[in-house]
């Protein structure tokens, strides 16, 4: 375990963190508006680029409501493909956000441990000093 992180490298494990969410993000809504437009080309029944995006949603999410699906042989190739890379990049999503709140712990608890271990070696320190000190006034006496 790295007690003794610096600073710095904890600011930079946390920026990476935070941009593997934003990367996760941006994947997640390019693949939903891909997804969309999609369903908007290939799909008769899809009238407006919103109902393709939302058709993209809850087929990526595997939500499925029902009230728009997937009506031609293309556009239900295409919601396999949706599909795959939604659960891909949605789990993507929620790791990162999940990496972000344990490693806060982890790190809280890492101060915790470094505190315990500073109490601990001053203890120490007394105590050391102490004996020092029994052994000099065991040594004065002839």
């Amino acid at each position: 375990m790295t007690l003794h992180l610096r600073p710095r490298k904890r600011l930079h494990r946390r920026r990476l963190m935070r941009r593997g969410l934003i990367y996760s993000l941006v994947l997640a809504l390019a693949i939903l508006g891909l997804g969309g437009l999609g369903f908007w080309l290939l799909d008769p029944q899809v009238v407006t680029l919103a109902d393709g995006l939302w058709l993209a949603f809850t087929t990526a999410a595997t939500v499925g409501y029902g009230d728009l699906v997937p009506s031609s042989h293309a556009s239900r190739v295409f919601a396999v493909l949706v599909v795959l890379l939604g659960l891909a990049v949605l789990s993507l999503v929620t790791a990162s956000l999940a990496a972000i709140f344990v490693e806060q712990e982890v790190e809280d608890e890492e101060h915790q441990i470094e505190r315990d271990l500073m109490q601990e070696l001053q203890t120490l320190r007394r105590e050391v000093q102490g004996l020092r000190e029994q052994v000099r006034q065991l040594q004065r006496r002839p």
